[in-house]
């Protein structure tokens, strides 16, 4: 396991900043020893949570062209049809998946194939599992057509925490499956567009593995 490169910034950033903290408190404060011995352990505390957020685990990615896997760690909160209004102006099979801050915030292709459509969209901030997020937050929307022509959509969502979303797809790209798409910082969550047909392979509350958790196989 090594560290994700959107993490070198913010990291640098924090052990700077956190060693500046600690080396003026003993400078400043030098008779407080429970102060320094406090903030010392809090400091080594939040570092390493944000240097657990920007892991980037080893993943096997068993390509398979019938499978739509998990484009991102988490649990799935969502499975339903719904009428998607961006692109498909239709209705889709939409499972939804929280990432906590707990999570790899890594994003991955769930399909390989061909960027028809991309759209960054600016938005708020709402806690990630309301119901208005994935319309009114900002997110990107990204449309993938397979080589058999299939087109699933899928939507990153950034969440009360996450202030950032990156990505890494631009349209007319090919992509394959389970190559690195993007990342969210600090909590979000992803939704999958598929088509009626496809045979939904996860439940309510399960855990995915981004890339390598089969949220639905294709129709023949």
């Amino acid at each position: 396991m090594t560290i994700h490169k959107e993490g070198f910034k913010i990291i640098t950033v924090t052990i700077i900043t956190l060693l500046i903290i600690n080396v003026a408190t003993r400078y400043f404060l030098p008779d407080t020893t429970w102060l320094h011995t406090a903030l010392l352990v809090s400091s080594i505390g939040l570092f390493l949570i944000i240097l657990q957020f920007f892991r980037k685990p080893v993943r096997v990615v068993a390509v398979n062209p019938k499978h739509i896997i998990a484009p991102c760690d988490g649990k799935v909160v969502v499975i339903e049809e719904v009428i998607e209004s961006e692109y498909f102006k239709g209705p889709r099979r939409q499972v939804s998946i929280f990432m906590s801050p707990l999570n790899v915030h890594i994003n991955w292709n769930p399909i390989g194939g061909l960027v028809k459509y991309f759209k960054y969209h600016p938005g708020k901030y709402l806690v990630a599992w309301h119901p208005k997020s994935s319309t009114e937050n900002e997110r990107t929307t990204t449309v993938l057509q397979s080589a058999n022509g299939v087109e699933v959509l899928y939507r990153q969502i950034a969440g009360a925490l996450a202030k950032r979303i990156v990505w890494y797809v631009a349209e007319g790209q090919k992509v394959t499956q389970g190559s690195e798409m993007g990342f969210i910082k600090f909590g979000s969550r992803m939704d999958l567009f598929l088509p009626l047909d496809a045979k939904i392979e996860v439940n309510l509350e399960e855990k995915a593995t981004g890339g390598q958790t089969i949220i639905a196989v294709l129709a023949d």
